[in-house]
Order: C-alpha cells, then structure tokens, then sequence
C-alpha cells in the first residue's frame, strides 16, 4: 500500500477546515437574519427600553435582567420532554371539537347603549370576556384574530369565531392584559381597540408592544403586582400571578405577567390571567375579597410539574376561587385554541366535578352567553352536545 502524498492530505484537511468555516459563518448568518427579521416582524412586539427598562429593574420582582416568580420554577426533566414528544406525535386524545361549538352572537346594539348598573359578564372564547361593571364597560385579553401565532394563517387556529365581530367594537372604556403570550395578546385587536379609544392596563414592560402597534402613550398604564390605577369610579389593581412571558426567541420573561382585580363601587371582579397555584391566591382574597365573580383559566395544563407550576389544573382552579372568597366562578382558557395535551373538553369535565365536590357556583356559558351577577344562571353541560 502506497502513503498517501501529506501535500494531498494537507490540502483535504484544509478543504474541509474551510467548508467547516463556511457551514459556521452560514449558521451565524441565518441565526443573525432570522433574529433581526423577528425583530423587527411588527407583530412580535416592542423591545423593552429606556425608560420603561429603568421601571422594570427598579421592581423588586425583577432580577439578572429578568422577571421572577415568587416561587422557583421546577426544572424540566427529561421524562417531562420524553412526554411531551410522545404526546405531541402519538397522543389520541381529542384536541379538536368533533362539530361546531355553540354560539350566543352578542348583538351590536349592546355596545352602543349605556352599560346598566351592576355587573355582568361574557366569556368570548378562550380567555377573552366582556365585562360591564358599575357602568363600565371591560375586556380581559381580548384576542379575535383566527390564529394565535405572530403569523397570519399558521399556528393555533381557533375552534369557533367570536361571538361578536371586531368591528363592533367599541365604547370600550379599559382593557387589561395579564401577559404577552399570543393567546392573550393580540396586535390586530389591540390596535383596533386603540383606534376606538380604549385604555390599556398592562404589567410592566407590556407597553413596548402596545407602542411599537401604535398605542398612544397617554392610553397606557403599566403596573407592578399591587399597584393600581383608576378609571372612572373603577380602582384597577394589577395582582400576582405564577407563569411567564415571551413573544418571540430572545426574550424570555423580558416582561412582566400578572392577574388583575377589579373594585367598584358595589362589585368586584377577579381576573387570574395565566398562572400556576400559588398563596398569592389567598394573599389576594385576604386583601381585596369577597369578588362578585372570579374568571379563573382551567385549561391547557400538564403533564409534568414544570408545566402545572405556570398553567395549573382544573382542580387548582377552583382551590384557588375559594381562596379568592368569590361568590362565583366563570371558567376560561378552554374551548377555543388547542395548545395543550388533553381532550378540548376535559378541562371543563374535571372543574365541574371539583366544583360539584366543594359547593362552588361555577358557571358554565355558551360563548358569548351572558352572566348577571346577584342572578339566577341555570349552566347545561353543552359541550357533552359536541359529537
């Protein structure tokens, strides 16, 4: 056997060294593109800075250049994402209603009369409500568009349109945002209720995408966990919640998340946003209950304790109402997006049960059914109709 020439040799390896090079410097350019595309992808949002950054370090909830939690989160182990594959390409579950989903349309004419007194409430889909309260009119996350996804036609798709069309609209006196998550925040809604001249109440650093969509600075008003804001005879206060925030790859917990309680005059309402179980639900009952209603998300849960930490279970959900000292309880985040591995209608089944089981008035509408505060509603198992 002859050796081989080491000029040959040489010049393969320097071949190879330089392809090597090349496949880096490609990579790099990729990453780099992609990462300015995203940027500047109007609907991922803002960048938190200036000002707005000064105010979220000064949090004693922000820390090594990040939000926090008050409880650390639980690692993710390597059987959750062994899990979480199998689930992913293998799962049987129905993720998906087999028919259409029942609809109560809210007619237009509701949003241009006077909100009577009192409070009453609409569950939009997902967890988007309506809500009138002491002659105000509200909306929680409020997401209308089909997908839940920065990209017009890819990703989640909802399971039934609103029960109300987005440009009807208006008379919107506040809304409030828990987190920056697509399924809550919405840029296509947030700059048509811009335009018909709503305020927005949001956590910390949130403002960076209302002002990269437009929003006027004067109609934004970010908030830390127990401060508050006022509109009308409302007292807005942006409480604790346990999850997480990003729009896009590089900023993980950039923002801040929170839920949000809402006092009137004569009734309260108590919004949970994303979240896991905490204390900060009886934190928030001692300090601000009894609510008329708690809106308390159910869905999209497990497996693994690192997922149930931020998005807790439909058990968690009424544990956390009576530790609110809520009169009653409307159940969201279920039934319009599929993110999550499990039936789209076992959230509800397992909260009805957990609430059977501890006397909690849980409520149960169709989409866009409204709910009277102080009056009678007879709840039907509609999603059992669904085959």
């Amino acid at each position: 056997m002859t050796e081989r020439d080491p000029h040959v040799r040489n010049a393969a390896s320097g071949s190879k060294s330089r392809r090597f090079k090349w496949a880096i410097a490609v990579l790099v350019f990729v990453v780099a593109a992609s990462a300015l595309f995203l940027r500047n992808w109007s609907s991922f949002g803002g960048t938190v800075s200036g000002e707005r950054l000064r105010k979220a370090e000064a949090s004693p909830h922000y820390q090594d250049g990040r939000f926090a939690n008050t409880l650390p989160h639980p690692p993710l182990e390597l059987g959750d994402v062994w899990q979480y594959l199998i689930e992913q390409f293998l799962g049987d579950q129905t993720r998906i209603p087999p028919s259409a989903i029942p609809i109560s349309n809210i007619p237009p004419k509701l949003m241009g009369a006077q909100p009577p007194p009192g409070l009453r409430a609409a569950w939009l889909g997902h967890s988007s409500v309506y809500i009138e309260l002491d002659g105000l009119r509200l909306l929680v996350d409020p997401v209308f568009s089909d997908h839940a996804s920065p990209f017009g036609g890819i990703g989640p798709r909802r399971f039934h349109p609103p029960p109300i069309a987005l440009k009807d609209l208006q008379n919107v006196d506040a809304v409030m945002i828990s987190h920056d998550h697509y399924d809550h925040l919405d840029m296509r809604t947030i700059q048509h209720l811009s335009s018909r001249g709503a305020r927005f109440f949001v956590p910390l650093g949130v403002g960076a995408h209302l002002d990269e969509w437009g929003v006027p600075e004067s109609r934004i008003v970010e908030l830390d966990w127990w401060e508050s804001a006022e509109i009308g005879d409302l007292t807005i206060i942006c409480t604790p919640a346990q999850h997480y925030s990003s729009r896009g790859i590089f900023d993980y917990k950039e923002t801040f998340w929170s839920s949000w309680s809402i006092v009137g005059p004569k009734h309260r309402v108590f919004y949970s946003g994303d979240t896991g179980f905490s204390d900060h639900f009886q934190l928030i009952g001692n300090q601000l209950g009894s609510f008329d209603l708690s809106i308390i998300r159910i869905g999209q849960y497990g497996p693994g304790a690192s997922w149930t930490y931020s998005n807790m279970n439909p058990e968690d959900a009424i544990k956390a109402h009576l530790a609110l000292q809520a009169r009653r309880m409307l159940p969201v985040h279920w039934g319009t997006f599929n993110i999550a591995f499990h039936d789209w209608d076992e959230p509800v089944k397992r909260a009805v049960e957990a609430a059977n089981a501890n006397s909690v008035d849980l409520v149960t509408p169709r989409v866009g059914e409204v709910v009277v505060a102080g009056q009678p509603f007879v709840s039907h198992n509609w999603w059992e109709e669904i085959r």
